[in-house]
């Protein structure tokens, strides 16, 4: 089966799609038909190649018209105005919600507005109210804190844009266990993102960690050294070193290549190492 991806944002999940015989590039526009309605997505990629699962994937109609552009163009417009009017009568009906964005269908017969809350929220009345201000079907979608730092985007920690909003697609699960493996300072503040939650950045390289780990100390672990035993109190395994403290000399103390240390890897490392596979 031939399949395109098809992403609907710049920075949005890529769905696949099949290609229904069509000429298709990177870069086209396409009509789509998803459980919301025609909706206008871009080709992400070249056509793939992909073994028939058995799952439903639905055809990409056509390539996109002038005509689809321009509609596209404007939906988006006019959806600038559903948020603010939107927001307004949030506040009159003093609900604990924040808007984030709204996109109509295609063929605009369907509106979605998308907001952010801790907790449950009843928008009933708000959903009766705006369907007898724009005359058609309305979905409410609540959305996670990442998906509303997507929106928003902003500056991170680094002094860059954030992720979220310039290249990551999908959101990977993130753990103190990472950041504890970089040896991050467990600081809610330092180690969280914009959304308030842990930066997707300590992902990138925990596989690398993961392996560095394998072969280095943990801290409080007793390893023997040319100069005697010693009592690790940290280790840095990017760098290969980690910092001690002889048992015989309590005064002494070194940092050491891991290379000159002997140790015993601990259970637990193994235990965590093999939970992780």
């Amino acid at each position: 089966m031939k399949v395109c991806r098809v992403c609907f944002k710049p920075v949005g999940k890529r769905y696949y799609f099949s290609s229904n015989n069509l000429s298709l590039k990177d870069g086209d526009f396409v009509v789509v038909e998803t459980i919301r309605g025609l909706e206008l997505g871009r080709i992400s990629g070249e056509e793939l190649e992909i073994d028939d699962t058995g799952l439903e994937i639905k055809n990409i109609i056509r390539l996109a018209t002038p005509t689809d552009i321009n509609q596209e163009a404007k939906n988006k417009e006019e959806a600038k105005e559903v948020v603010e009017r939107t927001k307004a009568e949030v506040k009159k009906l003093n609900l604990d919600m924040k808007v984030l964005e709204a996109e109509y269908t295609l063929d605009h017969t369907k509106l979605i507005i998308y907001f952010e809350s801790e907790g449950r929220v009843d928008f009933r009345e708000l959903v009766k109210i705006l369907a007898e201000v724009y005359h058609l079907r309305i979905e409410l979608r609540q959305v996670g804190s990442r998906d509303g730092a997507k929106v928003f985007g902003g500056i991170g920690p680094c002094g860059l844009i954030v992720c979220c909003n310039t290249f990551i697609t999908e959101f990977d699960t993130i753990t103190v266990k990472m950041a504890k493996n970089q040896n991050l300072a467990l600081n809610p503040v330092k180690i969280s993102g914009n959304c308030g939650k842990l930066l997707c950045c300590i992902g990138y390289e925990n596989e690398n960690y993961k392996e560095l780990r394998k072969t280095a100390p943990d801290v409080g672990d007793i390893v023997e050294t040319d100069e005697g035993r010693a009592k690790v109190l940290s280790c840095d395994p990017l760098n290969r070193t980690a910092k001690l403290k002889y048992i015989d000399e309590p005064d002494k103390f070194a940092y050491v290549k891991l290379e000159d240390i002997k140790f015993t890897r601990s259970m637990d490392k193994e235990k965590d190492n093999d939970s992780d596979n």
